[in-house]
């Protein structure tokens, strides 16, 4: 059960924490967190990883950018994506340990 303190959290705090499990709670956009993790990939490395079309990927990625999940910045010819806010590897840690016990 939740501890007093969680319910007094400020509301800003709230709505950030809702928009983020919302993005994250489709399955392929957990999938592609999970393949970046604390690395900063090229897309065509996390097209590869998470076995999905290009296109597919990217329409995804992009709703991660726009929610401020991950950044991204082109190096040459290849866009890098990387998770934005490290806290946000710490959630994805809980759910691992959670959701995917070794």
């Amino acid at each position: 059960m939740p501890n007093q303190e969680f319910f007094s959290m400020r509301e800003d705090n709230i709505e950030r924490a809702s928009r983020a499990l919302k993005a994250m709670g489709h399955p392929l956009r957990l999938k592609i967190l999970c393949v970046i993790g604390d690395k900063e990939l090229p897309v065509m490395d996390i097209v590869q990883q998470v076995g999905t079309t290009q296109s597919n990927v990217s329409q995804h990625i992009d709703i991660l950018r726009e929610k401020g999940i991950i950044c991204s910045r082109r190096e040459g010819s290849k866009i890098l994506c990387k998770v934005r806010d490290p806290e946000l590897l710490n959630l994805m840690s809980a759910m691992q340990k959670t959701f995917c016990p070794t």
